[in-house]
C-alpha cells in the first residue's frame, strides 16, 4: 500500500537517518520530494522555519505503526503526516 509521508526538519542531513529506518522496516521509497526552507505559521520549538519534504513510500500495513512509533521518538523531526494514499 502507497502513503504520503511530509515532515519538516531543521537539518537536511537528518533525512538519512530517516531513509535509514525505512531501509530497517522495509518500506519502499518511491518518491521524493524537497519542498525547500519555509516560514511555519507559528513557532515550534522556538523555531520559525523548517525545511518540509514529501516523499511517497511503499509498505506493508502492519510496518505503518512502527514507522510512526520509531518517528515519533525522533527528536530532530519537527512534526510529520503520514496518510494512505488511495490507488
Amino acid at each position: 500500500m502507497k502513503y504520503e509521508l511530509t515532515f519538516l526538519l531543521q537539518d537536511e542531513a537528518e533525512t538519512k537517518t530517516i531513509k535509514e529506518l525505512l531501509a530497517l522496516l522495509s518500506v519502499k521509497l518511491v518518491k521524493e520530494d524537497s519542498w525547500g526552507k519555509k516560514t511555519l505559521a507559528y513557532p515550534i520549538a522556538k523555531s520559525r522555519s523548517a525545511l518540509f519534504f514529501h516523499w511517497i513510500i511503499e509498505t506493508d500495513k502492519k510496518n505503518v505503526l512502527e514507522l510512526k512509533k520509531r518517528l515519533n521518538y525522533n527528536e530532530k523531526l519537527v512534526r510529520y503526516l503520514l496518510l494512505a494514499v488511495e490507488e
